[in-house]
């Protein structure tokens, strides 16, 4: 299957579109994460910070707070309509891939678990390294190995025994998870004193319902392709979920444990 990025970006940003706040209510979920990822990131009153692929805003709101009125955060998606989510932020809708600011614009750039949906992850990289300060950091987090991922890979497996391969194709989100591998791809894009830590990320979930609606509300492009299928499809896909949920069943509900690596690098 031929990959074709400017499909995909238009199918991800038409997913985001479409989830729209429901991704702000999913993702506050996760707010431990944005916590984390922040505290990696250093900032400091004063600094120009970029939150790239930043959704609804959670981490630009967190790194607003910290600048304070001396400093500046912008919060930049390729989704609108995630944008529209925070608008007390200073947003700009734009293509990771080519960033619309100067050279050396900012002093910190934040990416929480969007380096995987940029098709040229080494062009969104070198363009981060362009408008970061010679002496900026980048702090960004990724999903780490399908296996340790089970909060996404138990909907994608039920999808893969149910519906057949995707038309379009879509670059893995786990393949950044081995940290040698994504310490080797932050050097080839002139990276340095590149640090790598494990997060892990517990969330519960009432029943199948309930995890396959919160997959829904933060898959994007994902969620965009099942929405076109048939709706009696889209109903069994939910009915069947509970198989590969059974392995993470609880007293009440089920409780998935799933690893993100957080990552600090500078440009060389």
């Amino acid at each position: 299957m031929n990959f074709d990025s400017a499909q995909f970006k238009r199918l991800e940003r038409a997913g985001y579109n479409r989830i729209g706040s429901r991704y702000l209510a999913a993702a506050g979920a996760r707010g431990e994460l944005a916590t984390a990822l922040l505290a990696a990131a250093r900032i400091e009153p004063g600094q120009r910070v970029l939150d790239l692929a930043s959704g609804p805003g959670l981490l630009a709101q967190g790194a607003q707070g910290i600048v304070g009125s001396h400093g500046l955060t912008i919060a930049s998606d390729i989704s609108e309509g995630q944008l529209a989510c925070c608008p007390d932020l200073l947003r700009v809708a734009a293509d990771g891939e080519a960033l619309p600011f100067a050279a050396g614009s900012f002093d910190r750039v934040l990416c929480g678990l969007g380096l995987m949906f940029f098709p040229d992850e080494l062009a969104a990289l070198r363009e981060i390294r362009r408008v970061l300060r010679p002496d900026g950091l980048l702090a960004l987090s990724v999903w780490g190995a399908a296996c340790e991922v089970p909060l996404v890979e138990t909907a994608l497996a039920c999808m893969r025994r149910l519906l057949p391969p995707p038309k379009i194709a879509r670059p893995s989100i786990f393949r950044f998870g081995d940290p040698d591998e994504l310490k080797r791809r932050l050097a080839s894009a002139n990276y340095c004193d590149i640090g790598i830590e494990p997060h892990r990320l517990t969330l519960d979930f009432a029943d199948a319902a309930a995890y396959w609606q919160g997959f829904l509300d933060l898959a994007g492009g994902a969620a965009e392709s099942l929405s076109r299928l048939p709706a009696e499809k889209q109903q069994a896909l939910a009915a069947a979920v509970g198989a590969e949920l059974a392995p993470h069943a609880v007293t009440d509900g089920y409780r998935l444990s799933s690893t993100v690596l957080m990552v600090t690098a500078r440009p060389v």
